[in-house]
């Protein structure tokens, strides 16, 4: 890991790394650390990192709503005892709980994927589609880490999710002159694509302006890097310096990765039937709370939630529910 780590100081701005570990490293509410004290816990000595991301990290009360996790484990084997999770992990990552502590009177929610240092280092470098490298180029915090090495490390490969995540996107907007806003909103929207999501066509705004400020010093300290393809200008402005054939491969490129992305999430939400406590009525809740749209979770759907699931997600997918 170590011959890795210099390969990416090599490529990867220490500007960029800078930037990332200071964001990452933020002040959160101190009732995270009863969630990763349950994680601790349940992972013991193979937990490498726990990662806070989604709509609860800017949360005052983790309380309110389902606070998303990734935990980071060193390997499946040491992660689980039973082995067909640790086959349904390494088949496809991650694996996603649901989880509820409750301590003091306090209750906390949480859903939780479990995925190893070598798929996370995958996923960001070499996966194709944006799952992973597109999820953790945005706001994140790294809640626990094991030692130094592994802080430093995911400090690293955020940074590269950062750089992956322009090198795919920045060609997608052709020769341009443009500002941070502009570029950050147009590539959350493709990322947002590329995967079955609840949320409406503005979450890619309100999540750029929120996070402005940070995304405008990501952008500074990426740019350097991106091969050319982005110069910086006066006045926060940039200048997109690609070709008219280099924006069509981008493209052809994201219209596969929206196909890839429907595959993948039917089959991640088919094996979350299996790992996820309550996975109908998680689902059900979520679009709800996203789109407004009541789905009713019968006995029929508990009992079978792969094959009545399948026929209620195609019509969601018809009424443009999910995109």
């Amino acid at each position: 890991m170590k011959n890795r780590l210099q390969s990416w100081g090599n490529s990867v701005p220490s500007s960029l790394v800078a930037e990332v570990a200071s964001q990452s490293s933020r002040i959160v509410p101190p009732e995270f650390s009863i969630l990763v004290d349950e994680l601790k816990s349940r992972f013991g000595p193979s937990l490498e990192t726990v990662l806070l991301y989604g709509s609860c990290l800017r949360s005052r009360n983790p309380a309110d709503g389902v606070v998303d996790l990734y935990a980071v484990v060193n390997d499946y084997r040491h992660a689980y005892p039973h082995r067909g999770l640790r086959y349904l992990n390494a088949w496809l990552p991650p694996n996603v709980f649901y989880m509820e502590v409750n301590r003091e009177g306090l209750t906390l929610r949480a859903k939780y994927a479990v995925i190893s240092a070598l798929d996370f280092e995958r996923g960001i470098n070499g996966w194709f589609h944006s799952y992973l490298w597109a999820r953790f180029s945005q706001p994140v915090r790294i809640l626990y880490a094991r030692a130094e090495p592994a802080r430093e490390r995911m400090h690293y490969l955020l940074a590269a999710a950062v750089l992956r995540f322009f090198r795919e996107g920045i060609p997608a907007l052709g020769p341009c002159v443009t500002d941070a806003e502009r570029i950050w909103m147009h590539l959350l929207s493709l990322t947002y694509a590329a995967e079955l999501r609840p949320e409406t066509h503005t979450r890619a705004r309100e999540l750029t302006h929120h996070n402005m400020g940070d995304f405008m010093r990501l952008t500074a300290c990426a740019a350097p890097a991106l091969d050319g393809h982005l110069e910086a200008l006066h006045q926060g402005y940039y200048r997109c310096r690609v070709t008219h054939r280099e924006q069509q491969r981008a493209l052809r490129h994201w219209r596969w990765r929206r196909w890839q992305g429907r595959i993948l999430s039917v089959l991640r939400l088919s094996k979350a039937v299996f790992t996820f406590n309550n996975a109908v009525d998680y689902a059900a809740w979520k679009i709800q709370r996203h789109t407004g749209v009541n789905i009713p979770v019968t006995p029929g759907l508990q009992r079978h939630p792969i094959l009545r699931g399948s026929r209620l997600l195609w019509q969601l997918l018809r009424r443009g529910v999910l995109r």
